[in-house]
């Protein structure tokens, strides 16, 4: 039998009385990238906040190769393989575009406190190495030029793909992305597109929020529609969403 690898199961969660998350299951099997489509309040960030530690649920599971991950602290679950972005990006802004990257990666010396007086050859090993990968992922995402200047400095759509970059820069199989081609113009969101595609075959699995229909159409093998904190819909993308009662409740 195959191991399940990512598994949501009767998720709730409620706020003041109010199902936020209502009874939420999802199993992902043979898919690349999966939509998370809905209207305002459907819930759909509120789940994403569940699934990656930064919201309790009330009940439920998220099972993960095969562990409930669920109601585990952010960072141990990143270090299981799931990162994630965020609609207010959440980037550091006071710092340098390249040092956003470096800090947001894993496996640091210095991160054990038995070996954070370590600055010797292990150390700046370490240093180069994370450089280097701070490089490549800044090149893939068109940001090397900017490496120097202040993230506050970038515009609103480098910023978007500087925030891609510190979640790549976690590592992680599964990349949670909330609403990742809001705000910015149709060349950026094509700019995107072909990385998310670029990533899917480098093995990454992605589960992304977005209200860009034409943007989940293009880029989503498997849909979900979610509202008033239930699944209500899912399937292949052109399929859900000729839906009469999508259609009509949410692309009009």
């Amino acid at each position: 039998m195959e191991k399940v690898k990512f598994s949501i199961r009767n998720i709730s969660k409620a706020f003041d009385g109010v199902n936020a998350v209502n009874n939420f299951s999802f199993s992902w099997n043979d898919y690349k990238i999966v939509g998370l489509i809905g209207p305002n309040g459907a819930g759909k960030t509120t789940l994403f906040n569940i699934l990656t530690g930064f919201i309790r649920a009330d009940s439920g599971q998220f099972i993960f190769r095969e562990k409930n991950l669920l109601n585990l602290p952010p960072n141990k679950i990143v270090h299981k393989g799931i990162v994630r972005t965020f609609q207010d990006l959440r980037l550091l802004r006071q710092i340098k575009v390249i040092e956003n990257i470096m800090l947001y990666q894993q496996h640091q010396v210095g991160e054990d406190p038995l070996t954070a007086w370590i600055r010797g050859t292990k150390y700046q090993k370490n240093q180069n190495e994370k450089f280097a990968n701070a490089k490549s992922i800044l090149e893939f995402v068109g940001l090397w030029d900017k490496r120097n200047e202040l993230a506050e400095a970038l515009s609103y759509g480098q910023q978007k793909l500087l925030s891609l970059g510190c979640c790549l820069a976690a590592g992680g199989e599964y990349l949670i992305l909330d609403e990742p081609f809001s705000g910015i113009n149709p060349e950026t969101i094509n700019h995107i597109i072909n990385m998310l595609q670029d990533l899917v075959k480098q093995g990454k699995k992605i589960f992304l929020i977005e209200h860009n229909i034409r943007a989940v159409r293009s880029i989503c093998d498997w849909l979900v529609v979610m509202d008033e904190g239930k699944k209500i819909a899912e399937g292949i993308p052109d399929e859900v969403l000729r839906k009469e009662e999508i259609i009509e409740a949410y692309l009009d």
